[in-house]
């Protein structure tokens, strides 16, 4: 049963923040930036991606891929400790894991390497209890589209599903890694066709992150990358 546990937390940024002086703030970016620094050498993987200006609920959030489930509650008590975190809201954070996919002939849990792509899609998934209750020959034919569909027409965009069931409030996690926002909206688009949607019951909320270092993801907070000294 080994894998990896696989988590996304979601950040904003309380406005009064960038009120305080541009010295405090950045000794508080400065602390949150080195223990997640720290931590990306000590989990499989620890990315930061960007939200500013694109959705008002969340301004930046992190993915993480571990094999060891301690280390999300230790990495979350270590950003605890930082001065930026008084001033920090947490609107959304999803759990999940990886095992072996029941529609292909793998055996072992898949192991999720991030493709370094600019962009991340991320959202929680449900399908309708109908769904399970489908002999699975049925199943495997409607996922066999499904998959068809993204691997043959969409080959620039890659898949990143896991599976909270049990551990978290939805079924799945999926997470596409994509050269364009665009290029996963007519995705979204074309699957709408396939059979397998019919059996959606939600998938959102929806987040397009771009790919940045962390220090850049908090930088976009009161926009220390963009300002003009003078």
């Amino acid at each position: 049963m080994s894998g990896q546990y696989v988590a996304y937390t979601f950040y904003r940024v309380d406005p009064a923040w960038r009120r305080l002086p541009i010295d405090e703030r950045a000794a508080g970016k400065d602390a949150f930036a080195e223990v997640v620094e720290d931590w990306t050498g000590r989990m499989d993987r620890l990315r930061a991606y960007s939200l500013t200006g694109v959705r008002p609920d969340s301004d930046f959030f992190l993915w993480k891929i571990t094999e060891r489930y301690e280390d999300l509650g230790e990495l979350g008590a270590a950003l605890n400790g930082t001065p930026l975190a008084a001033w920090l809201e947490t609107p959304y954070s999803y759990l999940a894991t990886t095992k072996a996919s029941e529609y292909t002939s793998a055996r072992k849990a898949r192991k999720i390497v991030p493709r370094e792509s600019p962009y991340l899609v991320v959202y929680p998934f449900v399908k309708v209890r109908p769904w399970y209750a489908l002999p699975e020959e049925e199943r495997r034919r409607a996922m066999d589209e499904h998959i068809r569909i993204g691997r043959e027409e969409f080959p620039t965009i890659h898949n990143h599903t896991t599976y909270s069931f049990g551990i978290d409030d939805q079924e799945f996690m999926t997470a596409f890694e994509c050269d364009e926002p665009a290029d996963f909206m007519h995705l979204m688009l074309r699957l709408r066709d396939s059979e397998a949607s019919r059996y959606t019951e939600r998938d959102t909320p929806i987040f397009v992150g771009k790919s940045v270092s962390i220090r850049d993801a908090l930088d976009a907070l009161d926009g220390a990358t963009s300002r003009v000294e003078v």
